[in-house]
């Protein structure tokens, strides 16, 4: 009896594939007309579509069930996929982000929201911002925090007046790239960024490109669509934002620091998604002010310390009231739901001229 050839054996595998493949999309319509029944209840009910907890409980038990060979990674970003496409016939989401296409805003979306989310591009965070609180989204994503050249001002600023708070959060690997029409980096007279990314990538723009001028943009992404249309510029952003503009990557990860990350807000109106249950794993995120006076500063960290809460940020803004006052940007670890949190807030909120709570949320691994 004579062996079957490669090619036997390769077309035979590829018949179970396919008879595999069709099982799947049999399962998986039955789970999305499963998913529309869902969709009329939560109508009828008035509950909100996007639950962002039940989206992590699906997710773990089903990482908890997996026996490989797939990697438990992999699996979430199947099943985000496989909700977000269910969650597209209950109710499409509408996400605001930073555009054009290719921006990091965007990346961090998707990661969180899936791919079948409706994203609406906007020029900047303020555009973000404004169409969260209106209505004309949803859902906003914006940058807070960079692990390299620290927070992001204009995101701090524009919460302390912002009826929207956080309801989630996404940690990326930021890698930048130098991209351009030709592929080379003979003639580079402009590179083309967001400000945080060009401050991320000086040393490298120092030693290789001195003489470019270094222009700030509105984002990474758009440099890339500027740099597409004059061969003497260039952008820096995204491998997403070279495919999607048609550029060549003269230089890869050009970043200074190899372990480059930013942190990404998820934003909301209270009445679009309220606070996340906790999770075990939360931070809360706050803004106040205290009255100029000698020690008030340091009074503000007391309760947290009597009451065993760790605070993982504290940054301060001025208040642009032209009498040297700051506001301060506080993240703890925890939730409000638990009782050493809760009267940690108690007391610290007692102390403060202003207190604003921006959002308590589950913190990204």
């Amino acid at each position: 009896m004579t062996q079957p050839t490669q090619s036997d054996a390769l077309a035979a595998l590829r018949v179970q594939i396919d008879a595999l493949d069709q099982q799947l999309l049999s399962l998986l319509n039955q789970r999305a007309r499963v998913a529309e029944e869902v969709g009329v209840i939560k109508r009828h009910e008035g509950s909100p579509f996007f639950r962002p907890d039940r989206v992590a409980q699906v997710i773990e038990k089903i990482q908890s069930a997996n026996q490989g060979p797939l990697l438990n990674q992999h699996v979430a970003s199947i099943w985000r996929e496989i909700m977000s496409a269910c969650l597209a016939l209950e109710a499409p989401q509408r996400v605001a982000v930073l555009g054009p296409q290719g921006t990091f805003c965007e990346q961090a979306a998707i990661e969180f929201f899936g791919s079948a989310a409706n994203l609406i591009y906007c020029a900047d965070f303020d555009e973000v911002f404004h169409a969260t609180a209106a209505g004309t989204a949803q859902y906003g994503v914006v940058g807070m925090e960079n692990s390299t050249e620290g927070v992001v001002a204009r995101s701090l600023d524009l919460f302390l007046r912002s009826p929207v708070h956080v309801v989630g959060e996404v940690s990326l690997l930021v890698r930048h790239n130098l991209l351009r029409q030709l592929n080379t980096l003979d003639g580079i007279e402009v590179v083309m960024a967001h400000p945080q990314a060009l401050a991320q990538c000086q040393n490298w723009l120092s030693q290789h490109l001195p003489k470019a001028e270094k222009r700030a943009v509105s984002s990474n992404a758009e440099g890339a669509r500027l740099a597409a249309t004059n061969p003497a510029w260039a952008g820096i952003a995204s491998e997403r934002a070279a495919a999607q503009f048609g550029l060549h990557i003269v230089s890869h990860a050009i970043q200074d620091e190899a372990y480059n990350r930013t942190r990404f807000a998820v934003i909301a109106l209270p009445q679009t998604l309220a606070m996340p249950p906790a999770s075990g794993r939360d931070c809360t995120s706050l803004v106040v002010s205290v009255p100029n006076r000698p020690g008030a500063v340091h009074d503000l960290l007391v309760p947290l310390k009597n009451n065993g809460v760790s605070m993982t940020r504290f940054e301060s803004r001025p208040a642009k009231s032209g009498q040297w006052e700051y506001y301060f940007y506080i993240d703890i670890a925890g939730h409000p739901s638990q009782p050493h949190v809760a009267a940690a807030l108690q007391e610290l909120q007692g102390l403060c001229a202003f207190y604003k709570v921006l959002g308590a949320y589950p913190v990204t691994e």
